[in-house]
């Protein structure tokens, strides 16, 4: 494979406020609701989180046929509500395996929304996996625009 960086943001905007949108991340209960394909679960009991800088977080996808698909990094930087960084898999090992940095802001809009910006930098890739692993993350947001419609302030604390 040839070690390239791969980078690229997207910006979606959620009907809910930066604080539920930042928990939505933050949560197992609420993250293994999103993350992930369609067709894939993601147990609680198979999400770790611990959120601090240097914390480990990692998940553990399901499909249907009983296959499991770990993902999992580390924190690098946590300002509720207002930005989240972390890792996966060690972008610092710049000749080993796959890996990126990804820096997730929540911005508060106008109307109550959030505008969410996320910025995905990999090194190790090559522009095939570059291109899954975004097409991956729209995925997942349309599926957390989804879950945040089902969130309440006062409900999910």
């Amino acid at each position: 494979m040839n070690a390239v960086t791969a980078d690229y943001t997207i910006t979606r905007a959620f009907a809910a406020p930066s604080e539920l949108v930042y928990r939505a991340w933050t949560t197992p209960a609420h993250f293994g609701r999103w993350f992930g394909p369609r067709d894939f679960t993601v147990p609680e009991d198979r999400i770790v989180m611990e959120l601090r800088p240097g914390g480990a977080w990692q998940v553990v996808m399901l499909d249907g046929a009983g296959g499991e698909y770990p993902l999992g990094g580390v924190y690098r930087e946590l300002d509720a509500p207002r930005r989240l960084v972390f890792t996966t898999g060690d972008p610092d090992n710049t000749t080993g395996d796959i890996a990126s940095t990804v820096t997730v802001t929540f911005t508060p809009t106008g109307d109550g929304g959030t505008e969410m910006t996320m910025r995905q930098q990999g090194v190790n890739t090559d522009q095939e996996h570059a291109e899954g692993a975004k097409n991956g993350w729209l995925m997942f947001l349309d599926r957390l625009a989804e879950h945040l419609a089902t969130m309440t302030e006062a409900a999910d604390r």
